[in-house]
C-alpha cells in the first residue's frame, strides 16, 4: 500500500519528504487550481499545486511521513475520509504523466 500526500501540502512542498524517500518516488503536480480550491498561495511564485508520491514507484516504507511538517502524507488505508479523494488524484496523476513528464515534475529535496 503506497503512501499519499493530502491537502496540507497545497501552500507548503516543504520538499523534507523528499529527501528522504529511497525510491525518489516524489513528484510535483504544478496544479494552480488546487491553491484556489483550497484558498492558499503557492509557497514561491508559480510553485502551484502539491507534491504526490507515484504508487507505482512507493516503497511503502514510511521513510517520507515523519518527515513532513504539515503532516500531509498517509498510509492509503489511513487517508482521513475528507482527503480521500487525494489517493484518486495521485493515481491519475501518475497514469497520466508520460516519461518526459514524470522526468519534469520529479520533486527533490533540493
Amino acid at each position: 500500500m503506497p503512501y499519499v500526500v493530502t491537502e496540507p501540502c497545497i501552500g507548503k512542498k516543504d520538499r523534507a519528504c523528499c529527501e528522504v524517500c529511497p525510491a525518489d518516488a516524489f513528484y510535483n503536480n504544478p496544479d494552480k487550481s488546487l491553491n484556489e480550491k483550497v484558498g492558499r498561495p503557492a509557497p514561491k511564485d508559480d510553485d502551484y499545486g502539491m507534491l504526490f508520491i507515484n504508487p507505482n514507484e512507493c516503497l511503502h516504507c514510511g521513510a517520507c511521513q515523519p518527515e513532513c511538517p504539515v503532516e500531509a502524507i498517509y498510509e492509503d488505508s489511513s487517508v482521513p475520509v475528507e482527503w480521500s479523494d487525494y489517493i484518486q488524484l495521485a493515481e491519475k496523476i501518475a497514469n497520466s504523466y508520460s516519461k518526459e513528464d514524470l522526468e519534469k515534475h520529479h520533486a527533490t529535496g533540493k
